[in-house]
């Protein structure tokens, strides 16, 4: 087993969860400044893109800076050779870390046998983790999975993960089909500590993350103190909260909330200008600007902005 990174890390670790089009590099970059997890991780990347001629279109995907080390990259795909290609050209890019997400139960990504779609191949799914290590070298591989398909079934399919032996495993305690529409099944986390343990070698096992349902660092202290985990993922918590993993910070202002969603919004429009539109960006003024007197009028302004200076002026004017 590569360890990597993750053997340096004191436990328990707090990390932040991959969301497409949220914790995008300009989102990380304002998490990093204000309130950094143990580790971050990359929007998740089709490997047969990122192996294809028309890579270029998912670079903005891979972007990092150096303050977010320790950083993963998060691959998904269902074509072994593919994943041992594209874990060559993250480890060139000087990645920290190759993440294979097995719990994505978005319908076109398992309809074509990624995602939470290789729940249901554990053959499949233990040759991409095999020729995942055998590209990224001695870059820790890890894999993120769901705890079964319609129904759960944990005790069969964490071992077939476990066998290739991943540096660390976050377990989205919900089935594929469950979707995020019930409260995670966090009784499970003990059952895969157990497991984690069966499987060691020489001492060395693989860590075991537990998500779902957790929304600060005082929820996650809790789950890692009943199920004894090695530590926690917190998803979507981090909207409109770049202080989350901030231990030291009780409490944001208004003031403070508007100035970061301003340098957020001025950096999203310079990372993505031309590559991504202005209105993905609008997803997090609903999560900034809540909880104090004309929070909702100033949203409904924010929400018909085209442009960081449009955002700019609105905020100004609403002071």
């Amino acid at each position: 087993m590569v360890q990597g990174f993750w053997k340096k890390l004191k436990k328990p670790v707090f990390v932040l969860a991959p969301m497409l089009d949220v914790t995008d590099a300009a989102f990380r970059r304002v998490i990093a400044k204000y309130g950094k997890p143990d580790v971050f991780w990359t929007e998740f990347v089709s490997v047969d893109g990122l192996v294809s001629s028309g890579k270029q279109k998912l670079e903005h995907l891979l972007e990092y800076s150096e303050r977010e080390r320790p950083i993963v990259a998060q691959v998904f795909g269902a074509n072994p050779e593919n994943f041992e290609r594209a874990a060559r050209i993250i480890k060139d890019m000087g990645f920290d870390g190759i993440d294979i997400n097995m719990g994505c139960p978005e319908r076109k990504v398992v309809k074509m046998g990624a995602g939470a779609g290789l729940i249901n191949n554990p053959k499949l799914a233990q040759k991409i983790i095999m020729a995942t290590q055998k590209g990224a070298g001695r870059l820790p591989v890890s894999v993120k999975i769901r705890v079964g398909d319609t129904q759960e079934a944990l005790a069969k399919w964490l071992p077939k993960i476990l066998e290739p032996r991943p540096a660390a495993i976050t377990i989205h305690f919900r089935t594929r089909k469950e979707m995020s529409l019930v409260p995670a099944h966090w009784e499970l986390a003990r059952l895969a500590m157990k497991l984690s343990r069966k499987y060691a070698r020489g001492g060395v096992r693989t860590l075991i993350i537990g998500n779902g349902d957790v929304k600060n660092l005082e929820e996650a202290r809790h789950k890692i103190a009943e199920y004894d985990l090695d530590g926690v993922m917190i998803g979507r918590g981090i909207f409109g909260n770049p202080w989350l993993f901030n231990k030291r910070k009780k409490s944001v202002s208004k003031d403070e909330k508007l100035k970061v969603l301003l340098e957020h919004a001025k950096l999203y429009e310079k990372m993505f200008k031309g590559r991504k539109p202005f209105d993905i960006m609008k997803r997090h003024f609903k999560a900034y600007v809540n909880g104090f007197p004309g929070a909702k009028e100033l949203r409904t302004k924010l929400m018909a902005a085209r442009s960081a200076q449009e955002v700019e002026k609105i905020i100004r004017s609403g002071r």
